[in-house]
């Protein structure tokens, strides 16, 4: 591991590593897709951008969102920090660029610095969950606010990145019939043009109201590679995707129509969480259930709701549920990181156009395509990547 880094963040990511091939098929053609239809907005003045970000998109180099509710929310610390660090030099790794998105003292930032991940790691729940009703108001106030996903994805939206990875999206929670407990990235994802790769709703949410809701607001629900939606700590919900896609191609092209036509709503792409890393169903059910049964004795309600279920669940199930929520994040990120603006061609191999050394691979070699990426990044004499 890097100096410094504890040993447990190290082998989570090097157990990602081992299931990437499942994953990045349909994670990079959704990538592709985007990158080469992304346009920089680098000079909105609302938006703040790391130089590494910023580079990356006047390039029109792969860049991947990161939210960082889960920073200060999801998970406590040191070991956000840690993950978060770790999951970034995972994509940097292989060949993309991470920005992770916050508001630090008002500033709409799209990529954080070490001393800004350092601040929100230590501020915990301290920093306000934004999401897009709260982005104004966190601004004007000059406050720090960690984004949900639909914050994220605004923000990534008016920065030019079309692609996203999270762990698991907000959804309906359970009881809404009384509570109206609606999760705004639902509403978020029928209206801004983003592709988000995930592992489905949270366990905790109501799984069949949330998909409900997700075809009302226009969006595609796609299960890479299984019949159902994952969901979360879970690989298999029990309830359908509304299509199920098996190649990157398939997502490819599916990505592509939904730009081209400019419909304006996201595209969701849900990936199970591998096998071996997959908590048992009967104990992270059991655990969502004391949960729930909690937080109605103690009358928590709205945004405080989800992060006192997922402490609550880690508490219960040992640090199990978190364990693996860090590993499938790490997964997700390394699988999305795989990413190059280029082509596919005729047989389904990707053709490198950064620089005049060409470079093709087929799906099943993207880890020594990540090397070849590297170099052209370190030996962009010119800056003419493309």
């Amino acid at each position: 591991p890097p100096p410094n880094q504890p040993t447990h963040t190290h082998t989570a990511v090097t157990a990602m590593r081992a299931v990437v091939p499942l994953l990045a098929g349909a994670i990079l053609a959704c990538a592709l897709v985007a990158a080469c239809a992304a346009a920089s907005s680098n000079a909105n003045p609302l938006l703040k951008f790391t130089p590494e970000v910023e580079r990356a998109l006047r390039r029109n180099a792969p860049v991947v969102a990161l939210e960082s509710t889960i920073i200060s929310h999801g998970m406590p610390y040191p070991q956000n920090v840690e993950t978060a660090l770790a999951v970034e030099e995972v994509v940097r790794e292989a060949g993309a660029i991470p920005a992770t998105i916050a508001i630090m003292n008002g500033r709409l930032c799209v990529g954080l610095s070490r001393a800004e991940l350092e601040e929100l790691g230590k501020m915990g729940h301290a920093a306000r969950k934004t999401s897009r009703r709260d982005i104004a108001a966190v601004v004007a106030s000059g406050a720090t606010g960690a984004t949900t996903v639909s914050a994220t994805m605004i923000i990534a939206n008016m920065a030019g990145i079309r692609v996203f990875v999270t762990g698991g999206i907000g959804g309906v929670h359970r009881g809404a019939e009384q509570t109206m407990d609606v999760s705004a990235d639902l509403t978020e994802l029928g209206r801004t043009p983003m592709a988000v790769v995930c592992a489905g709703a949270k366990s905790i949410l109501d799984i069949p109201l949330t998909l409900e809701v997700l075809e009302t607001n226009g969006v595609t629900v796609i299960g890479f590679g299984c019949d159902n939606v994952p969901a979360f700590f879970l690989r298999d919900s029990g309830h359908a995707a509304h299509m199920r896609l098996d190649t990157a191609a398939q997502v490819a092209s599916l990505v592509k129509a939904n730009n081209d036509m400019h419909l304006g709503s996201g595209v969701l792409v849900t990936c199970p969480i591998p096998q071996e890393h997959a908590s048992p169903a009967d104990v992270i059910n059991g655990a969502i259930a004391a949960a729930l049964s909690e937080a109605e004795e103690r009358a928590i309600t709205g945004k405080d709701v989800t992060p006192f279920l997922l402490q609550r669940i880690n508490e219960l199930t040992g640090g199990q549920s978190l364990e693996s929520s860090i590993l499938f994040f790490c997964c997700i990120l390394l699988a999305t990181a795989h990413v190059l603006p280029g082509t596919l061609c005729s047989r389904q191999f990707f053709v490198c156009v950064w620089c005049a050394f060409c470079v093709r691979w087929c799906y099943s070699c993207s880890q020594s395509a990540a090397e070849s990426t590297r170099w052209c990044v370190s030996n962009d004499v010119d800056g003419s990547l493309t």
